[in-house]
């Protein structure tokens, strides 16, 4: 707004460029959906490395698959996860006494009957008003996690050091209900010891229905507690049951079509196939869609298995290929295909199955990525389609580099033009739209996102009075067209020898 000339002199106003920086967005945050041995039920938590899920969720566990992929997501350049706990029906959490006081481990699991509580008197002066102040130790004898809570009191319950408020925010170990004003008794009371009724258990597999989540809209439950992350780029879903175990169809269906509702890509697991009978299946029966939000990697991982003092075994590769797309996103771009002598499975010795050059020509066009042994390289990715990759449908999105660099440019303008609404819609918001958007495409051009020599070769962005009539005008509906040229993988490098005859002369 014009400032006000009050007298004469020289006045400084500073003018709005009209510039909106639209800043890319984030990947390769892989979302992982499966079972743990403890930690939070239906909430995504993010974490940065393997030692953040060990922590958090328990490592490893012979009864299920996540912590393999997620260790393999790690292991192979993955930087951020996000990991949703599952669990089925006769789940329960841990409950031990510790004298008029009930300590509720935090999670459903078996892991909650290794707690141990120790209760001493060795406080600080009483504070006036209250005789009865104790100090609670919780340990967890299986990861030696030990935590400290000085000074509670059981009563009154506005105090701020009173048991169950003090635990609520603090522990990440119990919760507590306290019965009477006296505090406990000096003595050590171990969860092991209660009563068979009160010790924590695992749960059964989950049902597809608990997977999936029952009444998303308003529960959030199941895959649907990922509504509540801003953001994810890739889904695994490893076996619930045991790795070598299979994902039902009807929970894949389902979690496609959140992919694509979620502008992200699933990455799934093709079946105990052997070479010969994956070429004869029909991938919408037996894997449960055919998105192009979906690729599909064959065949499976043979890894060491710490649990059983290294013996190899066959492991899921999806959050192994979710590592690699991640490491290629940070090396060369969204745009790069995560395939290749580059694109190698770190800490892989074998495949379940050895495909020949003929098993993979047979394959690839299916629309199924191979895994292959390269001698001198070790384990790669030899594909990089999408589940509409099959030649005979001959989709646009192919290719997974390129359905991946749209969904990135869609998720990136989405975010980048929330300015635009409630702006007066003609020419000057137009002018604006096309120079923000020009830009962020630019700065694409430059990265080599595109194919095509210039920028008018590589995109288009176009918001005028072709794209916006004034029927939309009048409507509040301002329409954006942006196109770009994308770049597809080299599937096939053709070669040609020509002998030339005779000598070359001086």
């Amino acid at each position: 707004m014009p400032i006000e000339l009050k007298h004469p002199g020289v006045y400084i106003e500073e003018v709005s460029s009209g510039v909106r920086t639209i800043t890319g967005v984030a990947t390769s945050t892989a979302a992982f959906v499966g079972r743990a041995p403890r930690g939070p039920v239906g909430v995504p938590i993010t974490l940065t490395s393997y030692g953040d899920y060990v922590r958090e969720f328990g490592g490893l566990w012979k009864e299920s698959a996540l912590g393999f992929a997620v260790k393999d997501f790690f292991t192979n350049g993955g930087t951020t996860a996000v990991i949703v706990r599952l669990v089925g029906a006769n789940n329960k959490n841990a409950v031990f006494k510790v004298a008029n006081v009930t300590l509720t481990a935090r999670s459903p699991g078996v892991w909650g009957n290794s707690l141990i509580a120790e209760v001493d008197h060795d406080t600080g002066p009483d504070e006036p008003g209250t005789t009865n102040q104790f100090n609670l130790k919780v340990t967890d004898d299986v990861t030696g996690a030990v935590e400290v809570h000085r000074n509670l009191v059981p009563a009154p319950v506005d105090h701020p050091r009173y048991v169950v408020t003090a635990l609520e925010f603090e522990s990440r170990l119990v919760t507590a209900t306290i019965t009477g004003s006296n505090r406990p008794a000096k003595a050590e009371y171990k969860a092991s010891a209660s009563p068979a009724a009160d010790r924590g258990k695992d749960g059964n597999e989950p049902a597809s229905t608990e997977i999936v989540g029952d009444a998303p809209a308003e529960n959030h439950t199941g895959l649907y507690a990922l509504d509540k992350v801003d953001i994810f780029n890739l889904l695994v879903i490893p076996p619930f049951v045991n790795p070598d175990a299979n994902i039902p169809t009807t929970v894949i269906k389902d979690a496609a079509a959140y992919c694509e509702k979620r502008r992200a890509m699933l990455i799934l697991d093709a079946p105990n196939w052997t070479a010969q009978n994956a070429k004869d299946q029909d991938l919408e029966a037996t894997i449960g869609t055919v998105s192009k939000n979906a690729a599909l990697f064959f065949p499976r991982l043979r890894e060491p298995n710490p649990l059983k003092d290294g013996a190899i075994e066959t492991f899921p590769a999806a959050g192994a290929v979710a590592g690699v797309i991640a490491r290629t996103d940070a090396q060369r771009g969204v745009w790069k295909a995560p395939a290749g002598l580059d694109a190698g499975l770190v800490g892989v010795p074998q495949l379940e199955q050895t495909l020949t050059d003929g098993d993979i020509g047979q394959l690839n066009p299916l629309g199924i990525n191979c895994l292959r042994t390269v001698p001198g390289v070790g384990r790669v990715v030899w594909g990089a389609r999408t589940m509409q990759g099959n030649d005979r449908v001959a989709s646009e999105w192919k290719y997974l580099p390129v359905r991946r660099t749209a969904l990135f440019i869609e998720e990136s303008l989405f975010r980048g033009t929330q300015w635009v609404v409630f702006e007066p819609n003609d020419e000057p918001l137009w002018a604006q739209i096309r120079l923000n958007i020009g830009s962020f495409m630019t700065t694409l051009f430059r990265q080599g996102a595109f194919a095509g020599v210039t920028p008018r070769e590589a995109f288009f962005v176009k918001c005028d009075r072709e794209t916006t009539t004034q029927d939309d005008v009048n409507l509040g509906i301002v329409n954006i067209r942006v196109g770009f040229a994308p770049l597809k993988p080299a599937e096939f490098v053709v070669i040609r020898l020509q002998q030339m005859a005779g000598l070359a002369t001086a």
